[in-house]
């Protein structure tokens, strides 16, 4: 493998760790509060229709990217409002973001432009611009440095480098913020939280929120920064791939940066050799573009026992009279 190669799948790396890195946050928050959000995928794939929808009708891809995360922030609070105020089975309410996802979003793309439940491609100014960070031109023949900086680092969507700076943020809310620490006693002991006077409701509440925001921006990027319009189903298990990299994290903001950059490098890998050979055997299509997915079960398999979620997610809080 050549150096040109590597630069470019290391560069397909961030592109594809980008969504995952979102939503993997966005679970994180929730969950950390006590509120387990299968639906992840389904705010992924409304966001990611809404994003280039209105970025192609609008012609501006900023009104898309808040169009989707005006969308996800509602689903979001449905999911609030099901499993918070009415104390509904969390995993089912996840669960029935995804279907009407997945639903909705080919009924309405094929009722409003006619293209099989798909939307027309994105140009121009409809679709999110490559940034060039400063001097990537004049360090591109510097060894080592101008490589790395002006072929990885440099080039991408403006939310790709968004998407990398959440990570230090979310770490400094949750563990450097009155706000995180309430937010990590909601998802351990909402009873004590709720002796000292805080809103336990609240506070689920706006991690849910911020869980919306986020898969807002994932499915954002994925239909106009990653892709050029939606597709049918286009989030392709993401949503579920990320709450794999988070069980692997251990609700962690560093380590799920490590855990999406190591999905991503594999969905990278798998696109970049399609056709390799192991043994003098030829490797079918079909085993490379499952490397990721292989690598959810096995995680699932291997680390869910291992890994200690907050006490109380997953279950809701009856405030004691």
């Amino acid at each position: 493998m050549d150096l040109a190669t590597i630069l470019q799948v290391l560069d397909s790396t961030l592109r594809l760790a980008t969504p995952l890195l979102f939503a993997c946050l966005a679970g994180l928050i929730s969950e950390r509060a006590g509120v387990f959000d299968i639906g992840l995928e389904g705010k992924m794939l409304v966001a990611a229709f809404m994003a280039a929808a209105i970025a192609y009708v609008s012609g501006n891809v900023w009104i898309g990217v808040a169009s989707a995360v005006a969308v996800s922030v509602i689903l979001s609070l449905v999911h609030g409002v099901a499993s918070i105020t009415f104390r509904g089975n969390q995993l089912i309410s996840g669960v029935a973001i995804n279907f009407l996802a997945a639903g909705i979003t080919v009924v309405v793309a094929q009722n409003w432009f006619r293209q099989g439940g798909r939307t027309p491609s994105l140009s121009g100014d409809a679709r999110m611009a490559q940034i060039t960070l400063p001097f990537a031109d004049s360090l591109r023949d510097v060894p080592v440095l101008g490589p790395l900086y002006s072929g990885i680092l440099s080039g991408h969507a403006l939310l790709v480098y968004v998407a990398f700076l959440c990570v230090p943020l979310t770490w400094y809310l949750l563990f450097r913020t009155r706000f995180g620490l309430r937010l990590r006693a909601v998802g351990e002991n909402p009873a004590a939280v709720d002796t000292a006077g805080i809103s336990v409701t609240g506070l689920r509440y706006a991690a849910v929120a911020l869980c919306g925001v986020l898969c807002g921006l994932a499915g954002a990027y994925l239909s106009t920064g990653l892709s050029a319009g939606f597709v049918k189903d286009m989030t392709a298990g993401r949503g579920f791939i990320a709450l794999a990299a988070m069980i692997f994290a251990k609700w962690r903001p560093w380590q799920a940066l490590g855990a999406v950059l190591l999905f991503g490098l594999l969905e990278a890998v798998a696109n970049r050799f399609q056709n390799i050979e192991v043994l003098g055997l030829p490797v079918p299509v079909q085993a490379m573009q499952a490397l990721p997915y292989v690598l959810t079960v096995v995680i699932l398999a291997g680390f869910v026992g291992k890994a200690i979620p907050p006490r109380a997610g997953g279950a809701a809080y009856v405030k004691e009279h």
